[in-house]
């Protein structure tokens, strides 16, 4: 039995390499973390769902501005989201109660563990010998709402 040559369609040399990877990017699809920290009321949930067309909160899932609990502490949320065949898998990360106390001081704290911790987790995953496939839940970007006070000087 011979053999018979494939008859290959393209070219399929080292030329063609950005073209597979994004084809298998495309077809795996993306995760997005993003951040929101600020105080209650400056617009964060209305920004998201405007950003990403989607109703992250919703009537029945309201945003952190409109529950009870107003303690800080890190909540996530997360969204696939299509568009045009690709898939993007977001992650929000809120922060409810950020800011909303009379004393600030040391509000921050617990943004910046959730951020150390998921930077170390990731290290932690990559630094094993038999590295598995893990997802990358690290904070890729991070949007600080400030509250306009009408107090800048302007000259």
């Amino acid at each position: 039995m011979v053999a018979q040559p494939k008859n290959l369609e393209g070219y399929v040399g080292f030329a063609n390499l950005p073209n597979q990877v994004y084809r298998k990017s495309v077809k795996r699809g993306f995760e997005f973390t993003l951040m929101v920290v600020g105080e209650s009321g400056l617009g964060k949930s209305t920004l998201i769902n405007s950003l990403f067309l989607t109703d992250l909160y919703s009537p029945e899932y309201p945003g952190p501005s409109h529950r009870i609990k107003k303690t800080v502490q890190v909540e996530q949320s997360k969204v696939l989201i299509k568009e045009g065949g690709v898939q993007l898998l977001l992650t929000i990360v809120d922060t409810p109660g950020f800011g909303d106390a009379v004393d600030n001081s040391n509000c921050w704290q617990p943004v910046i563990d959730y951020i150390d911790s998921k930077f170390e987790d990731y290290l932690n995953a990559e630094s094993r010998v038999n590295r598995r496939q893990m997802p990358d839940n690290r904070v890729q970007c991070c949007l600080y709402f400030i509250a306009p006070s009408g107090h800048g000087n302007v000259t």
